[in-house]
């Protein structure tokens, strides 16, 4: 018994300090910058105005980049079959307009293999439930190149 209150405390100490470095790299909400705020947008309203995910793949392919999609420019059958599928069929449980809840900036060295691959400016954008009792706010991630505009590289977590 005793193992465990030391185990239980030894984890909460160190997951504490885990929990905080992910937040070193927030920025204010506010501070998001409106091409990227736009394209979270867009993705969004994508999901919620498609009548399937095959709709909802053909209307997202222009915003996607990284791993979402092949080196000639096509959505990948993984993001389709999973991570967007994911986000279509669950995008009903989010806020309507979206509340973004929190901003994470990083810099990516790249996302993507081949012609597919960018890099740049890496923005993690949460965005709220419509009810906070039915979960945490989910991520949507996005990389601003250097000359382009912000390209969706990570779905899935709705």
């Amino acid at each position: 018994m005793q193992k465990k209150i030391i185990f239980l405390l030894v984890s909460a100490f160190f997951s504490q300090q885990i929990f905080s470095w992910s937040k070193a790299d927030d920025v204010p909400v506010e501070s998001l910058p409106a091409n990227v705020k736009s394209v979270v947008e867009n993705y969004v309203r994508i999901l919620r105005e498609s009548k399937s995910v095959e709709e909802a793949a053909t209307a997202i392919t222009p915003i996607a980049g990284g791993s979402l999609v092949n080196e000639n420019g096509s959505l990948s059958n993984n993001t389709k079959q999973f991570g967007l599928k994911k986000d279509f069929n669950n995008i009903k449980h989010y806020a309507n307009p979206i509340k973004i809840t929190r901003v994470n900036k990083t810099v990516s060295k790249g996302d993507g293999y081949g012609a597919a691959k960018i890099a740049g400016d890496r923005y993690t954008v949460w965005i709220a439930k419509d009810d906070p009792a039915k979960g945490l706010p989910a991520p949507v991630t996005l990389i601003v190149p250097a000359s382009g505009e912000p390209k969706i590289v990570n779905v899935g977590s709705y």
